[in-house]
């Protein structure tokens, strides 16, 4: 059966009908590390859907993102391989059928027909989808922009408070009116406080692609530009009890741990991603992701570093932000 969940977005619509009967398919308990039992079944929304065209595709991620309409409304569909994990070879190899495909000396090749529980595809649904979630997953050209301090201040930020971006889901999930059930840890302290619970690109089941985030109760801080020195306790505070968080509920250590911010950051409310070191999460990548322990030192050093340093971000080639850098003769 394929994990099905809503996928949260910078511009998120309230909650309609057809995305309250979309159920999380689960294996095991919340936190993924629990005994395996059974999993709810989850209602085929999918069975009307209509697809439209493909927007792109991975064979290397194996992942493809669809667009389509579902019950008249525009939708984007993403199918997902889930990875492979030690815990069902056995059940793999001595429960699936096998085609032979070619054989030379040592070397042979087969089809594989897993068993149908041990063959999920991970689903997304985004619906109803507006033409930006159409963009963000259409395959296009990126560009890499050079933002100065005072960029930031004349044309990104302006930018941001004229398209008024909704974080609603996020305040949803601080005022646990939903997702509280997936909360991996909790410090309800309003400065220096915040919630841990898995990225929807992590489907729990394994730590090899383990994938948190940590949302900030404070309500004021958009992303790395806002942040100053005044702000170390709550960086801090994340680092140090988000890691130990980690430690005790999936048993990886510190030392496993990739640890970061995104800039430009998909939305904007200060949170930070914490991935498994060696899992090459999407915008883990030097033009965009910044060390959560590089932040701290920066701005120990400099109060102000942030505000006022030159940073480097890529920005797809539909992206309004980066219309405003060329009409601005930056680009």
């Amino acid at each position: 059966m394929a994990d099905v969940a809503v996928k949260r977005d910078t511009d998120s619509v309230e909650t309609d009908e057809l995305s309250q009967r979309v159920k999380r398919a689960k294996a095991g308990d919340e936190d993924g590390g629990g005994e395996a039992g059974e999993e709810p079944e989850a209602e085929n929304i999918l069975s009307g859907f209509k697809t439209s065209n493909i927007l792109s595709d991975s064979a290397r991620e194996k992942n493809i993102f669809i667009h389509g309409k579902l019950a008249d409304q525009d939708a984007v569909v993403i199918l997902e391989k889930t990875p492979i994990r030690e815990d069902i070879l056995a059940e793999v190899f001595s429960g699936s059928s096998l085609k032979l495909e070619m054989r030379n000396d040592i070397y042979s090749t087969y089809r594989l027909q897993a068993p149908p529980h041990l063959n999920e595809i991970k689903t997304t649904v985004v619906c109803p989808a507006t033409e930006k979630h159409v963009k963000k997953y259409q395959r296009q050209e990126s560009f890499l922009v050079e933002e100065t301090g005072k960029d930031y201040q004349s044309i990104t930020l302006p930018y941001i408070q004229k398209q008024s971006f909704s974080v609603q889901w996020v305040y949803n999930i601080l005022e646990k009116k939903a997702e509280a059930e997936r909360i991996v840890y909790e410090d309800p302290d309003p400065k220096a406080g915040f919630v841990l619970l898995p990225d929807f690109k992590w489907d729990q089941k394994q730590v090899d692609d383990l994938y948190l985030i940590a949302i900030v109760h404070q309500r004021d801080i958009r992303s790395l530009r806002d942040l100053t020195s005044e702000h170390i306790p709550l960086l801090q505070n994340i680092f140090q009890k988000g890691k130990e968080a980690i430690l005790q509920r999936y048993n990886l250590p510190a030392s496993r741990l990739r640890v970061y911010l995104h800039y430009q950051p998909s939305y904007y409310h200060l949170h930070v991603h914490f991935t498994k070191l060696g899992y090459e999460a999407p915008g883990c990548g030097v033009e965009r992701a910044h060390l959560l322990a590089d932040v701290i030192q920066n701005l120990q050093s400099d109060p102000d570093y942030y505000k006022n340093r030159t940073l480097y971000f890529p920005l797809r080639a539909d992206d309004g932000l980066l219309s405003k850098f060329k009409e601005a003769g930056r680009l």
